[in-house]
C-alpha cells in the first residue's frame, strides 16, 4: 500500500499579510496543495491521508468545494482526513452538512472512528478536534487489533495543549504507521511507524527547514513500513542568517554584505537577519533601503556601540554624562539594561556637541 502523508496545509491562511509579498504566499499555499494532489496521482498512491489542520479556520462553503474539487481530480485515491485545532468542528460547521467525493472520508467524530478499505486490507482510525485545546492525551493508550490488516492512526497533536504524545507508548501500540499533524517540523521516527509530516509550506518567519511531504510504503504481508522518504515541496524558505560588524563596519559594507548574502541563497527567500559586534559608535545602520529592495521579515540590531567608558568618565566625572554612566554601568548588564546605557549616553553627548 502506497500513500501520501500530509497535514497542517492552512488553506487560508496569509502569512506576512502585511508584507509585499502576504498575497502571494497566501496563493503559494493553495499552489503546493495542488501539487501534492498532482504527485498523488503522478506517484499512483492508494491512499492521501491528511492529519489535521486543513483549513487555516473553519471553511466556509467556497473553500470546502474548491478543496473537493481537488480531490475529486484523484478518483482512485482514498482520502482520509481529519479536523485539527485550527480546522476544528463546531455544530454549525458548513463541513457537518458539506458532500464530499466519493473518494473522500472525512473522520468528522471527536471520538474514534474509522474507514476500512477492503482491497487494500487497510483500516484507517482518527478523530477530529471539536475543541480549540484537547489537554488529553487520547492517542497513548490506543491500540491496534492484530488481524492481518494494516492499521493506519491518523492524529493531530504533540504539546502539552493539543493531544500530548508519548512516542514510545505509540510505537508499541501496533499500528503500521502513525500519521500526525500539528507540528509544522517534520520529524520521521527511526523505526518508520511514526511520523510529524510538518507543513508543505512554511507558515511564518520562525518556520525555517525543509517543508514537505511523505511518502510510504507498506507491505500487505509484513504490514510494516518498507520505504518512508521525504518530498520537499515548499516554494520558498525563511532563512535566518547573522552577520558580524566590527567598529570599522559602515553602513555602505554592511548593505552590501548582506545583499550578496540574499543574492547567494536566492532573492525568492524571506531573510531574517541579526546584526553582532562592536560598531562604530558615530554609525547608525540604516537599511530601510535594503528591506524595500529584499524579501526581509525583519532585522534586529544587536550590535553594540564601542564606547571607553572608562575615559568619557575621566573626561566627564562631575557632570551628566560622568553621573550617568557611574549609575547605570555595572557588571552582567541586561540587554535592556545596556541599551539604556548606550542609548542615553549617546543623547547626552548629542546635547553636550549642539552646546559647544
Amino acid at each position: 500500500m502506497k500513500f501520501i502523508h500530509t497535514g497542517d496545509i492552512h488553506w487560508g491562511m496569509c502569512p506576512d499579510a502585511n508584507k509585499p509579498w502576504g498575497k502571494e504566499r497566501a496563493q503559494a499555499i493553495k499552489d503546493t496543495f495542488r501539487i501534492i494532489i498532482e504527485k498523488a496521482k503522478e506517484m499512483d498512491v492508494d491512499c492521501l491521508f491528511i492529519s489535521g489542520d486543513l483549513f487555516h479556520r473553519q471553511p466556509l462553503m467556497k473553500d470546502l468545494k474548491e478543496v473537493n474539487y481537488l480531490f475529486s481530480t484523484i478518483p482512485d485515491v482514498r482520502v482520509v482526513l481529519i479536523a485539527g485545532n485550527h480546522d476544528r468542528v463546531r455544530k454549525n460547521s458548513a463541513v457537518l452538512s458539506f458532500t464530499w467525493a466519493s473518494n473522500v472520508t472525512f473522520l468528522a467524530d471527536e471520538e474514534f472512528s474509522s474507514v476500512y478499505f477492503e482491497e487494500l486490507h487497510t483500516e484507517v482510525t482518527g478523530f477530529s478536534y471539536w475543541s480549540a485545546e484537547i489537554a488529553e492525551a487520547r492517542l497513548n493508550d490506543l491500540s491496534a487489533p492484530d488481524d492481518g490488516l494494516i492499521h493506519i492512526l491518523l492524529g493531530h497533536g504533540g504539546d502539552v495543549k493539543h493531544v500530548p504524545v508519548d512516542r514510545e507508548a505509540l510505537l508499541r501500540a501496533g499500528f503500521s504507521y502513525v500519521a500526525l499533524g500539528h507540528i509544522h517540523k517534520p520529524e520521521i521516527s527511526q523505526s518508520l511507524r511514526l511520523a510529524w509530516c510538518g507543513s508543505p509550506e512554511p507558515l511564518d518567519k520562525t518556520e525555517t527547514g525543509r517543508h514537505g511531504i511523505i511518502y510510504g510504503e507498506i507491505s500487505e504481508t509484513s504490514l510494516r513500513v518498507t520505504n518512508l522518504e521525504f518530498i520537499p515541496m515548499a516554494k520558498i524558505q525563511y532563512i535566518p542568517l547573522m552577520v558580524n560588524v566590527t567598529p570599522g563596519t559602515t553602513n555602505t559594507e554592511l548593505f552590501l554584505r548582506m545583499s550578496q548574502e540574499i543574492e547567494k541563497r536566492g532573492t525568492e527567500h524571506i531573510y531574517r537577519f541579526r546584526i553582532r559586534g562592536m560598531r562604530d559608535p558615530d554609525i547608525s545602520f540604516d537599511l530601510e533601503s535594503l528591506m524595500m529592495r529584499y524579501r526581509i521579515a525583519d532585522i534586529l540590531d544587536e550590535s553594540e556601540p564601542q564606547y571607553d567608558f572608562s575615559a568619557l568618565f575621566a573626561e566627564h566625572p562631575s557632570d551628566m554624562i560622568g553621573f550617568y554612566i557611574q549609575a547605570l554601568q555595572k557588571p552582567d548588564m541586561s540587554p535592556v539594561e545596556k541599551k539604556a546605557l548606550y542609548y542615553g549616553i549617546h543623547a547626552l553627548l548629542l546635547t553636550t556637541d549642539e552646546r559647544s
